[in-house]
């Protein structure tokens, strides 16, 4: 068992060092890292950054949004933000918005459930929807059974 702690820079943050859970194996290339349960190992880390209570860094949100297997593009649509300032967030040239730090900290936690459980996600795909179809119409209501339900017109009633 090695005593030795490794820091963990592939994960692309600064401050992630491994106590154990790896080992440095000989390969065809040289000596290489292997490390046991890579993917729960990026849950945890993953974990750890959406229940600290102190801001994300540009760093951490770009961990973040690549655990999710979502672009820069993907995650703009669903904060409804230019793609250009998730690239500045992850570069750490702006402060990232308290609502779309929450956001982007309850995308994640649904990412890491089990199935099942209610889509964040589609909520947000439906409302950047709806608000591109919004956009230069007017929005009628009627109400229903389900509630008040948008009707996309052309001209005002």
């Amino acid at each position: 068992m090695t005593t030795e702690v490794y820091h963990y820079t592939e994960s692309g943050l600064d401050n992630v060092y491994l106590a154990s859970g790896f080992e440095f194996v000989d390969g065809p290339g040289g000596r290489c890292l292997k490390i046991k349960d890579i993917d729960g190992l990026h849950e945890a880390i993953g974990r750890l950054l959406i229940t600290e209570k102190k801001n994300l860094s540009g760093r951490e949100i770009r961990f973040l949004r690549q655990e999710m297997l979502m672009s820069q593009a993907t995650l703009a649509k669903l904060l409804e933000v230019a793609e250009q300032t998730v690239l500045r967030w992850e570069k750490g040239k702006v402060d990232i918005p308290k609502p779309a730090e929450s956001l982007i900290r309850l995308l994640y936690r649904e990412h890491i459930k089990e199935k099942g459980t209610g889509s964040i996600r589609s909520k947000l795909e439906r409302l950047a929807d709806l608000e591109d179809k919004i956009d230069g119409h007017f929005l009628r209501l009627r109400q229903s059974n389900k509630g008040w339900l948008p009707e996309i017109t052309q001209e005002a009633a």
